[in-house]
């Protein structure tokens, strides 16, 4: 099954749920895409330097040290 197979098979059977069983459905998909995030952000931080280069980034950021996306120049 492919992923809009997946979603439209999902979308049928949110549609058959009780209010009750659909704040339950609501509550365990909220846990799964909260838990996703944890796993990106643990493989992130596993990186060696990543932290202190994002760290870096966010104080550039808010010095001011950022050049505007249209002011970079394409190569193509």
């Amino acid at each position: 099954m492919n992923t809009t197979e997946a979603r439209n098979q999902l979308k049928q059977y949110i549609e058959q749920l009780s209010p009750e069983r659909l704040q339950v459905a609501t509550d365990f998909l909220a846990y799964l895409v909260e838990r996703e995030s944890n796993e990106a952000t643990e493989e992130l931080l596993a990186i060696s330097g990543f932290k202190e280069a994002f760290d870096k980034a966010k104080k550039d950021i808010a010095e001011g040290k950022v050049t505007p996306v249209d002011r970079l120049k394409r190569k193509y």
